[in-house]
């Protein structure tokens, strides 16, 4: 990993419960410049005045092509949502700005093609689920424990304004899972649901379940069964700073990377 004298942020959605708390990792962090936020609506203004944060004078632009262009960042960070998300690392790649995309919703189609055109240009970027440091070494666990127990089912629980379901984390575990899970169905043969998504989503034969209500932040719980054991792997991010160590782990990594990262797991060390 090359450590830069000074790295140029760029985050989109500064307004957002991740975005603001970005703004204040970058803040805090020696190495690390806010040079601009993207806030759709709002332009010419001020990103201190939009946080209350007075000594941050810092631009904000409406449209994204006018900030990398005027700006010239080194990084782009986006906890937007999925639509904005893609557009953003789009307009990233164009510019040669390494993007550090927390949003989901990403296919695995989607992420082929990005990774081509960043290969295309040398360039560096991931798309992470999640960067809680805990929350990947769950997956990783889970990836290991699969190989044992394959009767698995998945638990992910989040705040009721997350919109999508399952949760990027909870699928990118599954996926991992797959890698070294033989494939089962499971449950009994003959299983009925007397109310349709009683037994949540089917991902190659194992179950994830949604739960979201006010008061949580991002939890998951993988449940390993077998006879007469139960193995259950658990991470709970109690406010949103525990994602910021894995976002500052990001953008001083992607800085030496020339290609697209999907996943936290993949540069750890």
């Amino acid at each position: 990993m090359v450590e830069t004298k000074q790295i140029n942020i760029v985050v989109a959605g500064p307004r957002g419960r991740m975005g603001s708390e970005t703004i204040r990792m970058i803040i805090g962090t020696p190495g690390f410049r806010l040079t601009a936020a993207i806030d759709d609506g709002h332009d010419k203004e001020k990103v201190g005045e939009l946080l209350g944060i007075s000594e941050l004078d810092v631009p904000v632009y409406a449209d994204i092509d006018a900030c990398l262009s005027a700006e010239h960042p080194d990084v782009l960070i986006d906890f937007t949502n999925p639509e904005a998300g893609k557009r953003n690392l789009q307009a990233a790649i164009d510019f040669g700005v390494r993007p550090v995309i927390g949003t989901s919703g990403f296919s695995n189609e989607e992420v082929e093609g990005y990774q081509k055109l960043m290969e295309e240009k040398k360039l560096g970027g991931i798309i992470a689920p999640n960067f809680a440091i805990g929350a990947v070494l769950v997956m990783k666990f889970s990836q290991m424990a699969a190989k044992y127990f394959p009767d698995v089912e998945i638990i992910e629980l989040h705040h009721d304004g997350k919109k999508d379901a399952p949760s990027g984390t909870a699928i990118k575990t599954a996926e991992l899972i797959e890698k070294t899970r033989k494939p089962k169905k499971q449950g009994a043969p003959d299983e009925r649901e007397t109310l349709r998504g009683a037994r949540g989503a089917d991902f190659d034969g194992m179950r994830i379940h949604s739960v979201r209500l006010p008061g949580l932040i991002a939890h998951q719980e993988v449940l390993f069964g077998s006879k007469g054991e139960l193995l259950t792997l658990r991470h709970d991010s109690m406010e949103r700073a525990s994602f910021m160590t894995g976002v500052r782990y990001s953008v001083r990594t992607v800085m030496s990377l020339d290609t697209l990262v999907y996943g936290l797991e993949n540069i750890l060390d």
